[in-house]
């Protein structure tokens, strides 16, 4: 049977919601970044923690969509399903990244203008793979593997984590698969309380380290995921979405902690939060009660927003970057209508990508 006759199963709601709060929070971490002075001082600063907590939610989602499925599924079947969902729009925000490079030479970008156009070309078109580029080919100077959209390096390591699932690890036992993720849970502790910086941020570069922190920063959340799709059977708790909101906020706007003496303290909050913390807003998110129409209308649009926002927002990011670069010391009480002007394209952007291009071309996938 074709992967596109498989029944659909329902949304969970209140965990599309939460995917939408995080990706709005993911923004305004992006935003603040630029004014902090080190990694201790940044207004969100634990906003890149959103990333495992799509991970884990990812995980849970695919566990719930696909684990009864694989009787009726194949691999490549999976892979294509996987694919129409999120590559239109990695092409997209390729594409955007291309079309708005040169005009974000800048202090902090001065080598822009010396980039040929036919490199420009090969990198935009390596990135609609996901493929990393090597250090030898960034045009930017950040040392990012995905150099017009730096966000692609996590959808990298989603595709990882989706093909590692439908290769095998979906036939684990459910013993044997809480067993991979204690191992991952403890070599994600690891890192987190040895790491230079106190963090478990890391994943966007194509080297040895940076790699080693995105497949450890993607095993945990993504496997805990399923796990708890599999071994948990969700109550009846009212007004999940807002508890789960809040929870999602806190974790991602708790200042530093530990400061610059004790770093193995930040990294152990870091280690609790995606261990324990993150497990249980999806566990009471998945059992949350809707209460109103009103309610599901803003879970749906949040949960439809998401992804489109997460995929473009940076492009418009590296012109905002661009112009903090050229105003050193603005602060964050003179910076905030630019914020503002940003962070409202971002969601005009976002919902014009998602209505105009990535809707049509996903129905148009699904009939071919």
């Amino acid at each position: 049977m074709s992967s596109n006759n498989l029944d659909i199963k329902p949304h969970y709601q209140l965990l599309d919601g939460l995917r939408g709060v995080a990706a709005i929070i993911v923004v305004f971490f992006h935003l603040t970044e630029p004014l902090a002075t080190s990694h201790l001082d940044n207004v969100v600063n634990h906003g890149y923690l959103a990333v495992d907590f799509f991970f884990l939610l990812s995980g849970f989602v695919i566990g719930y969509a696909y684990d009864d499925r694989w009787n009726r599924l194949t691999f490549s079947g999976f892979l294509r399903r996987r694919f129409e969902r999120l590559q239109p729009l990695v092409i997209l925000g390729m594409t955007l990244g291309g079309i708005g490079f040169y005009f974000t030479d800048s202090p902090i970008w001065p080598l822009i203008h010396t980039v040929p156009v036919w490199k420009l070309i090969v990198v935009m078109l390596i990135g609609y793979t996901l493929i990393p580029i090597p250090l030898s080919m960034d045009i930017r100077g950040w040392q990012e593997m995905h150099p017009l959209n730096s966000v692609g390096w996590s959808l990298f390591f989603e595709y990882i984590a989706n093909i590692l699932y439908a290769l095998g690890i979906r036939k684990l036992s459910n013993k044997a698969l809480a067993g991979f993720v204690v191992l991952a849970g403890g070599i994600l502790v690891h890192l987190a309380l040895t790491s230079p910086n106190g963090d478990v941020t890391g994943g966007w570069t194509l080297n040895t380290e940076h790699m080693r922190i995105g497949i450890t920063r993607t095993l945990f959340p993504f496997f805990a995921g399923l796990l708890l799709s599999r071994v948990t059977k969700p109550t009846t708790i009212k007004n999940a979405f807002f508890w789960c909101s809040l929870l999602v906020a806190l974790v991602l706007f708790m200042p530093r902690i530990g400061g610059a003496k004790h770093l193995w303290m930040n990294g152990l909050y870091e280690a609790f939060c995606i261990i324990i913390v993150f497990p249980l807003i999806v566990y009471i998110g998945a059992s949350g009660v809707v209460h109103s129409q009103k309610e599901a209308k803003i879970c749906k649009f949040l949960g439809e927003l998401s992804y489109p926002l997460y995929m473009t927002h940076y492009v418009l990011l590296y012109f905002y970057v661009a112009w903090v670069s050229k105003h050193k010391g603005i602060t964050l009480a003179q910076v905030w209508p630019y914020a503002l002007l940003t962070f409202s394209g971002a969601i005009v952007l976002a919902y014009v990508s998602l209505k105009w291009y990535d809707e049509p071309i996903r129905a148009w996938l699904r009939k071919k």
